[in-house]
């Protein structure tokens, strides 16, 4: 019975054997492949983990901070959804979050700034331009106009010229006096003729040379010995007569004025000059002249005097120009158009016009940086043209400024000490409204404004207080769209001039409260340079 069960146990170890050897040997090699496995994939996961980790790092740097409402900024959450009012919550990014403007700046993308119709200019070195434009009026030389006055009392008893405009010519009798005290003259050199005395003589006639008694009215008194009752004055030079004062009978005395003789080979024209072109002119600087009365035809001169002061009426300077008349074409009184052409000054910075922004203050300009940011700053203006104004402090050369819609950005930097960015809304293929806006959704004391451009449909009068329904176009600043809305007023805002389809720029201030107002207006169908209403 013993060697039975050692029989089947051999037998039963031998099977156990033959089966369990080959399992074993498949579970070593099996263990070593796995072993072999698990080191390339530990390998493998950890270059996959360093690839994540950089995938990661960029992804956040490109997710949003948090999503906020387009028409309220401080409405904000952790995840996409809907704003109470229904609209999709637009992402706010990291580096609109940590942009940190300069005070004064704004910036805007490049699809507002051509919907604004933002024009810039470079300041740059020119010239102030020597051609100063003004009117005149062509005078007499009056170093040449001579005034008739007698030199005794009488009466005019022949008049031999009859209206002014007149010409004369030197030696053309003009009138016929009778004088007590020309007679008595008259008799004392017939009395020294009597008495032979060459001293009284001398003495008599040097008197009726003072009286300008004619010296061929002196020749025939010594010829004829016989006293003319009537003595004739002749023009002293050629030229035209003005201010004829007398006529044939008159009783004049030596302080009136019978008469004035211009002479036209040389006339004088006086033009007027602004106060801020004064310094411009000098002595001697070319002028050409043009006439209504002459198209086509121009006058040469110079500067021949300046006035030592302004007229205190119009705050002008006059400044006196000769011109040669030898054809005699110009007349006195005749209006002119004139140019002084004055020295090229040094250059200087140099600015347009048009880009200057005027207050009762200051003067400023909106500043055009890097990358589509503005900045509203202070100038100190100098003398102009009549395109261009010099910059004396606050712009060097080679900056730019804005020349068009600096209005709109010179606005938003006075209501508040930063600028808003403002971001053009992008929509998606889906149509959801998305974009980026900057974190402007800070509380604020004051409210937060923006200029946009609508259409009136409707103007109310409520009590004291005026109502605007406008039809505004988007405001991408706060991500609004074009929509219809009702606006209060503010009392400081001139609506008279206003009406129903109306287009205007409207400035809308936002309040912490979620209530908005019209704050400020700008006309731009009607001839208006300057905003209605209160900055």
């Amino acid at each position: 019975m013993k060697i039975l069960m050692v029989l089947f146990a051999l037998i039963l170890g031998a099977v156990v054997g033959v089966v369990s050897a080959p399992y074993l040997d498949a579970h070593f090699n099996l263990s070593s492949m796995n072993g072999m496995s698990d080191h390339s994939d530990m390998t493998s996961d950890s270059e996959s983990g360093d690839s994540d980790s950089d995938s990661h790092s960029v992804s956040d740097k490109n997710e949003p901070l948090y999503w906020v409402a387009p028409m309220d900024p401080n409405y904000q959450r952790d995840k996409p959804g809907k704003s109470p009012m229904g609209m999709d919550l637009i992402p706010v990014y990291a580096n609109d979050a940590s942009s940190d403007d300069s005070p004064g700046s704004v910036s805007i993308s490049p699809e507002v700034v051509n919907n604004l119709g933002v024009r810039t200019a470079q300041a740059e070195l020119r010239q102030l331009s020597t051609k100063i434009q003004t009117v005149g009026y062509v005078q007499y030389n009056q170093d040449t106009l001579v005034h008739i006055h007698p030199r005794v009392e009488g009466w005019v008893e022949e008049l031999h010229v009859t209206a002014e405009g007149d010409p004369v010519k030197k030696g053309q009798p003009l009138y016929a006096i009778y004088s007590q005290a020309l007679i008595n003259a008259q008799e004392e050199v017939l009395l020294a003729l009597n008495q032979k005395s060459e001293r009284l003589k001398n003495a008599s006639l040097r008197k009726l040379r003072l009286l300008h008694v004619p010296e061929q009215s002196i020749k025939r008194l010594l010829r004829t010995r016989t006293i003319q009752e009537r003595i004739t004055f002749y023009a002293p030079q050629s030229g035209v007569l003005d201010n004829l004062e007398i006529r044939e009978g008159y009783y004049v005395k030596p302080e009136n004025t019978l008469m004035s003789i211009g002479a036209l080979d040389e006339v004088w024209l006086e033009a007027e000059v602004f106060e801020q072109q004064a310094g411009l002119v000098t002595l001697n600087a070319p002028v050409t002249m043009t006439l209504d009365y002459f198209p086509g035809r121009s006058w040469q001169g110079q500067v021949d005097y300046i006035y030592p002061s302004l007229d205190a009426m119009t705050r002008t300077l006059k400044v006196r120009i000769r011109f040669p008349n030898n054809d005699f074409v110009l007349k006195p009184n005749m209006f002119a158009s004139v140019e002084i052409h004055a020295e090229a000054d040094e250059s200087h910075v140099m600015i347009p016009h048009e880009a200057v922004i005027r207050t009762a203050d200051q003067n400023r300009v909106v500043l055009a940086l890097d990358e589509g940011s503005f900045k509203s700053i202070a100038v100190t203006l100098g003398q102009g043209d009549q395109h261009y104004v010099r910059v004396l402090d606050g712009l060097n050369a080679g900056e730019r400024i804005v020349t068009s819609a600096q209005f709109l950005l010179d606005s938003e930097s006075s209501k508040t000490s930063d600028f808003m960015r403002m971001e053009a809304r992008e929509a998606n293929q889906g149509g959801n409204q998305s974009g980026q806006m900057s974190s402007v959704g800070k509380e604020a004391s004051e409210g937060e404004s923006a200029w946009v451009e609508a259409t009136i449909q409707s103007i109310e009068q409520m009590g004291d207080s005026v109502m605007i329904g406008a039809d505004h176009q988007p405001v991408d600043a706060w991500g609004w769209p074009q929509m219809y809305m009702d606006f209060p007023v503010v009392d400081s805002v001139d609506t008279r001039a206003l009406h129903e389809g109306m287009t205007l720029h409207i400035e809308i201030t936002k309040y912490p409260d979620h209530s908005y107002e019209i704050s400020n207006i700008h006309v731009m169908d009607m001839n208006k340079g300057a905003d209605q209403g209160g900055n």
